[in-house]
């Protein structure tokens, strides 16, 4: 499907691959890999056409429909429901057909758009969208609200689901995984394993390459290799050629220096001219082996903290949320120096809640919060990358936590992290996601922390740098608790798991594997109740709880009222469509009967219109009354 023959990409002067020649096929998952600036997402414009080769053939077969996720949402007065429904091409083209063949009273044309409709699905395709806007988090009542109340990584969730919403033959996913949860990365991971299009995938999460690609396209020193099968498999393969090209690189240059040392013994005399000049041809002939380069690989660690008290920090019949309203209550649990905590639960059941709560950034709403003396916090959370000074360098930031350093040490420090030379000096406005979140993890770690709480640690973060986290924090003597939703981390760094669902915080008696079913389960139970209008099993609070039966109890009527309203409604306007696909309609004696149709037909449509609005907001109020068990 997708065909390279010597392809070759710049960049400015600098060349990000050249003579590539590979084949994807239909239906395969490809997974792109390789370095931050490699070339990974400049070789999805040259798929899209937004770049040309400088030299060589990229050939795709005319007529793909190609879908992508937009890198920048603008703040748009459009529904969110809207917005996806705009990743259909198609879907629209029919729409504006149908409303200028009602405009014209063409009744073929209208009959012809009602055909087409049908064939793509287009009366599925409100409630299609809703399904990719639950699946990655959004809560029943999202689909209504404006775009531009979004903030910007529920906006990337957005482009996400409107991508999917696309029915293409190839789609482009440049880190889908950015701004997800744990809970959105397995959805998603399960939808895309169905997807039936080819699947070109960017992504530096290890177990999401691996159960998804069927092939790994790799770049790395201007060189695109692709090799069966997943990232694990390509990674092995990888490490094999490197050590099988070192030793011949080794081999050579003792070979080498051996020729070169006889030649240099001999060169002068007479007697050995032949066999000098014969070595001489044999070091001509020689064709030379480069040395094995990998990419850069990052190594850091934590020093052992200065004091560690037991326990660290105490919880005692803790309650937190927002306002005066609790989202998780009763929580006893004490941390103690060495514990490895991973954080598990539902989008909204109050994971980044709990870690601000230990970190002591809310206040409790009871119960008490019990620190030691000692107690030293080092907290990772996406809003600490906006707290840097854009037009300071690395270095500056460094200084700030310890004047007293020398600028040596400091610079010996970063280049750790990847910031080595001139890069320390250099203000950190133009530096990228991934660059800026390194600078924030150097600034934890140097301040030797008992205890670190981490909040989705990896956004941004490419394959190398995410490595080595994972070693480092095996290595961290200190406490830790971790929200994350690259599974890999978890996996390695994280002894014991606890779930946060349900307005509690318990141990979870399983593995990544266990969750994801109880996940499954718990979606299914959770549409289960709202489909059957039942409230869920978890008791509402004490206070004022007659009241909120009631309450619960009425809109529950409601939504059940409008639900058969509307659905009475389009089994009609289903029956009218059948009607009006008759040919015989459309005859010129019978134009009475078609004009009284169109006219049923908009009546028709604006019920559903009202009748949907009423049992979206119905659903949202239940569930903001149910908000212990959903959110």
């Amino acid at each position: 499907m997708i065909s390279a023959r010597s392809l070759t990409l710049r960049r400015g002067t600098r060349v990000l691959f050249e003579d590539a020649s590979f084949m994807l096929n239909k239906g395969e998952r490809i997974g792109i890999t390789g370095s931050n600036g490699a070339g990974k997402s400049s070789f999805f414009e040259l798929i899209r056409g937004s770049l040309q080769p400088d030299k060589g053939d990229l050939s795709l077969p005319v007529g793909l429909e190609i879908a992508h996720v937009a890198q920048e949402t603008p703040a748009l007065d459009v529904s969110a429901l809207d917005y996806v429904l705009d990743g259909d091409p198609e879907l629209r083209a029919i729409e504006r057909q149908i409303a200028a063949a009602e405009v014209d009273g063409d009744g073929m044309a209208l009959a012809h758009c009602y055909e087409q409709l049908g064939v793509i699905g287009g009366y599925e395709a409100p409630s299609r969208a809703a399904r990719l806007l639950h699946g990655l988090g959004f809560t029943p009542g999202d689909e209504s609200r404006s775009v531009a109340t979004f903030s910007g990584g529920w906006r990337v969730r957005l482009n996400v689901a409107q991508a999917l919403m696309c029915r293409s033959d190839i789609l482009l996913l440049d880190e889908p995984t950015n701004h997800l949860d744990l809970d959105a990365v397995i959805w998603l991971q399960e939808w895309l394993s169905s997807y039936p299009g080819t699947l070109l995938l960017v992504s530096h999460d290890r177990d999401f390459l691996d159960d998804l690609a069927t092939q790994i396209l790799h770049i790395e020193h201007g060189k695109v290799q692709l090799n069966t099968g997943n990232y694990t498999a390509f990674e092995t393969r990888r490490a094999e050629i490197l050590a099988q090209q070192q030793a011949s690189f080794q081999r050579q240059q003792r070979d080498l220096a051996r020729i070169q040392g006889f030649v240099d013994r001999f060169r002068a005399q007479a007697t050995k001219a032949r066999q000098v000049q014969s070595r001489l041809k044999a070091l001509d002939r020689m064709v030379l082996i480069s040395q094995a380069q990998a990419d850069t690989f990052l190594e850091f660690s934590f020093q052992r903290p200065d004091k560690s008290p037991s326990p660290l920090l105490k919880l005692d019949g803790i309650a937190a949320g927002y306002g005066q309203e609790p989202i998780i209550e009763e929580v006893t649990l004490s941390i103690n120096p060495g514990d490895r905590i991973g954080l598990l639960g539902p989008n909204g059941a109050g994971k980044s809640t709990f870690i601000k709560l230990l970190a002591g950034v809310i206040p409790s709403l009871s119960g008490e919060r019990l620190p030691a003396q000692d107690l030293k916090i080092g907290y990772f959370a996406q809003h600490q990358l906006e707290q840097l000074e854009p037009e300071q360098t690395a270095l500056w930031h460094l200084q700030q936590l310890d004047a007293r350093a020398s600028e040596r040490d400091l610079r010996n420090y970063l280049g750790g992290f990847g910031f080595q030379g001139d890069r320390a000096l250099e203000p950190i406005a133009p530096f990228s996601g991934g660059e800026k979140s390194r600078l924030v993890l150097a600034m934890l770690i140097y301040q030797k922390p008992n205890l670190l709480l981490l909040d989705e640690p990896t956004n941004h973060l490419d394959l190398q740098t995410r490595d080595a986290l994972s070693l480092a924090l095996q290595e961290y003597e200190g406490a830790l608790v971790v929200v994350s939703h690259d599974r890999y981390l978890l996996r390695t760094v994280a002894d014991d798991l606890y779930l946060i669902a349900d307005g509690s915080v318990s141990l979870f008696d399983g593995d990544l594997e266990d969750y994801r079913r109880w996940l499954s389960q718990h979606r299914h139970l959770l549409q289960s109740s709202l489909r059957t209008k039942t409230p869920p099993t978890k008791p509402v609070p004490r206070q004022d709880d007659q009241e909120r039966r009631k309450k619960v109890k009425s809109l529950t009527t409601r939504i059940e009222k409008a639900e058969s309203m509307m659905n009475k409604a389009l089994l009609e306007r289903q029956s009218l469509e059948e009607q009006m696909a008759a040919p015989a309609l459309y005859e010129a004696s019978d134009q009475n009967s078609l004009e009284g149709l169109l006219k049923r037909k908009r009546l028709l449509d604006e019920a559903i219109e009202t009748h949907e609005a009423d049992w979206l907001e119905a659903l949202e109020h239940l569930e903001s009354e149910q908000a212990e068990v959903v959110d």
